[in-house]
């Protein structure tokens, strides 16, 4: 089946994994659900997140996270699937992921009603 982009998807290498870039895509709420979502649910896919907002707009969600190092997508037909890239992460910055979600208690909760991969 083919892509759902015409275009290949762009992942900062671990090496260039910028921390004021991953720290800004975090300062938005539904960003950083969507980050505790997946540290809890890893390969949703794109549908399978909250209905709140416009498929436009979490589409950019989805992009900022993606350009900032934080997430890995990857098409498979005409689906998106997400995982957190904390491997990367923590090569990088040992412990920040884990600190985020630790913060993030109390502060988001992950979507609930998701469609598992």
């Amino acid at each position: 089946m083919a892509s759902r982009t015409s275009s290949p998807l762009v992942h900062p290498d671990t090496d260039d994994l910028d921390l004021f870039k991953i720290m800004s895509a975090l300062t938005d709420e539904t960003r950083l659900t969507i980050v505790v979502t997946l540290s809890v649910s890893p390969g949703l896919a794109c549908s399978g997140f909250t209905q709140d907002v416009t498929a436009s707009v979490l589409t950019r969600h989805f992009r900022v996270l993606r350009e900032a190092g934080l997430i890995r997508q990857h098409d498979v037909g005409t689906r998106r699937f997400n995982t957190l890239r904390k491997e990367d992460l923590d090569q990088r910055f040992p412990g920040l992921l884990d600190l985020v979600l630790k913060e993030s208690v109390g502060r988001v909760e992950p979507y609930v009603n998701t469609e598992c991969a």
